[in-house]
């Protein structure tokens, strides 16, 4: 008979134990909710405000121009050659002095993983990352980079701003 009374005691006990680590655990995710309550918000106003980007951020993809406001490309390929996700598509030509322009280039923004590759394998330094995080759309079509989008993708220079 002290036996079930003993074995009933310790169930009891064990059970209360449980109880009491659930309710401690329960106070602890309650005095976090309660400071996040009563501390300043971190809500950024969107449109009006945007928020600032890393340094290292890649955003969407554009031209740099040269000093004739083409593009700098010189079809070289590695941009191609090098991309792991092969979202870029480059035909070349080869002009009458001997230079070689990109007759049409295109970067597939929905298949693209923003690694920055093609940027690093450009040798003279025409096609940049910017930091431009606003690029949205309801088509693919949409998202698809041509050269002349390429080319309006670049940011302002410094003084040309408008403040």
């Amino acid at each position: 008979m002290a036996i079930p009374l003993l074995r009933g005691i310790w169930w009891f006990i064990k059970g209360m134990g449980v109880l009491f680590v659930r309710v401690f655990a329960l106070l602890k995710g309650l005095r976090l909710t309660l400071a996040m309550f009563f501390s300043r918000p971190v809500t950024i106003q969107y449109p009006e405000r945007k928020r600032e980007v890393s340094p290292r951020w890649r955003g969407v993809h554009y031209f740099e121009r040269n000093e004739r406001g083409d593009t700098r490309c010189v079809a070289c390929g590695l941009c191609v050659a090098i991309c792991p996700s092969q979202c870029i598509r480059l035909v070349a030509v080869e002009l009458d002095n001997g230079e070689r322009y990109p007759e049409f280039y295109e970067i597939n923004t929905v298949r693209c993983i923003y690694c920055g590759m093609c940027a690093e394998a450009c040798p003279v330094d025409a096609i940049k990352l910017g930091r431009n995080y606003e690029f949205v759309d309801y088509q693919r079509e949409a998202l698809v980079l041509d050269k002349g989008r390429l080319l309006a993708n670049a940011p302002e220079p410094m003084n040309q701003r408008s403040i």
